[in-house]
């Protein structure tokens, strides 16, 4: 526990940093003052409204998405296998705008409509893959075909989306906590309550599925069932973030083997869910901060730092 308090510190600074940074710079003075009741209006909206509602979504969102990447990975013993690379993410993706664009919906019902859509997607490509040899490697691969085919949907739905949509859908998809309200980080951590306790109870099992299926039987578990709750577990908590801020790029991928190779090569859920937090609050910080006055959204960040560790994961993995 004493290794983790580093992560802490610095997912409570980066948290800290969204409240005070952006287009208007704060003091500690200025929060405190609107959280009294003593500021004005305007500083009272902006801080209690806006920023304050950006942090706690950035934290719970990356905490989502670092445990489900790790999940995933320690799953298929593969750091590729993030639910954003093998295609769940984009399952809750592709089921969100098609709810938005061919029905209307929105609010709770698109909650529902991103779980069932990463769960049919998380379970069609593992129905696929369990009978193969190698059911970590072909997971992966049906997972990419999968995303890749519901790309082309979400593509597809755009098209007959009127103006006033595509707008809306696109500034989704690029991942933002912009629009984030009290009322989305209130579900977000309500699920987060149910979920990262349940992911939490599975660490034991899934150390001993890295080991491989039949080491993990011979030590007493079932491993077709184990599997399949996790991977319900890792999918649900991708959906949930994805519904409040939008599909952030890479975070579950960077997440986990973050959290390995800061614990000594071992599989860590918790470590993992606060380098998920620390990714999105500072790329929300960077994004607010580092352009001038262009603001880039949390997912345009997170992108353009994704891209080049996924070459080095590929080069190191190709070296191993």
């Amino acid at each position: 526990m004493r290794r983790t308090w580093p992560l802490v510190v610095a997912v409570a600074v980066a948290a800290v940093a969204v409240v005070l940074l952006g287009d208007r710079l704060l003091t500690p003075v200025d929060v405190v003052s609107a959280l009294d009741g003593s500021s004005d209006g305007g500083l009272r909206y902006v801080v209690t409204q806006v920023r304050l509602p950006v942090a706690a979504a950035g934290i719970l969102a990356g905490a989502a998405l670092g445990a489900s990447g790790a999940i995933f990975q320690s799953l298929l013993r593969n750091p590729l296998a993030s639910p954003d690379v093998i295609g769940i993410q984009m399952g809750a993706s592709a089921a969100t705008v098609a709810s938005m664009v061919l029905w209307g919906l929105e609010g709770w019902a698109l909650a529902g409509v991103a779980l069932a859509g990463a769960g049919a997607a998380a379970f069609g490509i593992y129905a696929l893959s369990h009978h193969a040899q190698e059911v970590g490697g072909a997971l992966i691969l049906h997972g990419v075909a999968i995303g890749a085919m519901l790309s082309a949907l979400v593509v597809h739905l755009l098209t007959r989306a009127d103006a006033r949509q595509v707008g809306d859908v696109y500034r989704w998809l690029t991942g933002s906590l912009d629009s984030t309200s009290w009322q989305e980080v209130a579900a977000l951590a309500g699920a987060l309550a149910l979920l990262l306790p349940a992911s939490m109870a599975a660490r034991r099992k899934l150390v001993l599925l890295e080991l491989g299926d039949d080491a993990a039987a011979s030590l007493g578990v079932r491993v077709a069932g184990v599997r399949m709750t996790l991977v319900g577990v890792g999918a649900a908590l991708s959906a949930v973030a994805v519904v409040a801020t939008g599909p952030i790029a890479f975070v579950s991928l960077m997440a986990g083997p973050l959290a390995r190779m800061t614990s000594r090569g071992r599989a860590s859920l918790p470590r993992a869910a606060l380098f998920g937090a620390l990714l999105v609050t500072g790329a929300e910080t960077v994004g607010n901060t580092a352009f001038g006055g262009t603001d880039l959204p949390v997912g345009v960040v997170t992108g353009a730092l994704g891209a080049p560790f996924l070459m080095w994961l590929l080069t190191r993995s190709r070296r191993t």
